[in-house]
């Protein structure tokens, strides 16, 4: 018997009223196993001096005229798990995917004493539980499609470089109604 291809199967089942488990686009495979194989090309990944409402509503304009999804990433440089996260988006198959689904904007929270205002845009009113935290919006609605999940990637350097991956992978559904916003 053979197989019926992903995108037919993902169409049936949406017809029968089940919502398929991914239809995003897949992470890139990437050659590492391990974080400690990751080339580390920069430590200061986030500007400390830059106006990051300013940062962000760049970021926003660009991700509604070029058609993709807002990646705010909120950290800071003392932060290794923020490190290895940048360094593993700097990956060159990695960086052709995020340019391709993505607008980012790098906004430095300090130890958590600067730059509240930006999650408190998208609800995040209290102490950021950890970091990096990632917000994917919806340039199309301002919300946080990845709302249950902001936090998934601040124990990073715990995770294999293709979790990474394909967390950030995830988001790029081309129906993101399915996905829970905030």
């Amino acid at each position: 018997m053979s197989k019926l291809p992903p995108m037919i199967v993902a169409c049936v089942i949406g017809t029968m009223g089940m919502a398929p488990a991914v239809l995003a686009d897949p992470a890139p495979k990437l050659p590492y196993t391990k974080m400690a194989d990751l080339p580390i090309v920069s430590m200061q990944v986030y500007d400390e001096k830059a106006n990051a409402d300013q940062v962000v509503d760049d970021a926003m304009a660009r991700a509604k005229k070029n058609h993709k999804l807002l990646l705010i990433d909120m950290g800071g440089n003392w932060c290794p798990d923020c490190v290895v996260l940048h360094n593993l988006m700097l990956v060159p198959a990695m960086q052709k995917f995020i340019d391709a689904h993505y607008e980012v904007a790098m906004v430095d929270v300090g130890k958590f004493d600067r730059n509240p205002q930006i999650g408190a845009r998208y609800g995040y009113n209290t102490r950021l539980k950890g970091v990096p935290t990632i917000l994917v919006v919806n340039p199309k609605t301002n919300k946080v499609i990845n709302s249950e999940q902001v936090f998934a990637l601040s124990d990073a350097g715990h995770q294999t470089p293709q979790d990474l991956a394909d967390y950030l992978a995830r988001w790029t559904d081309p129906q993101p109604s399915q996905v829970s916003e905030r």
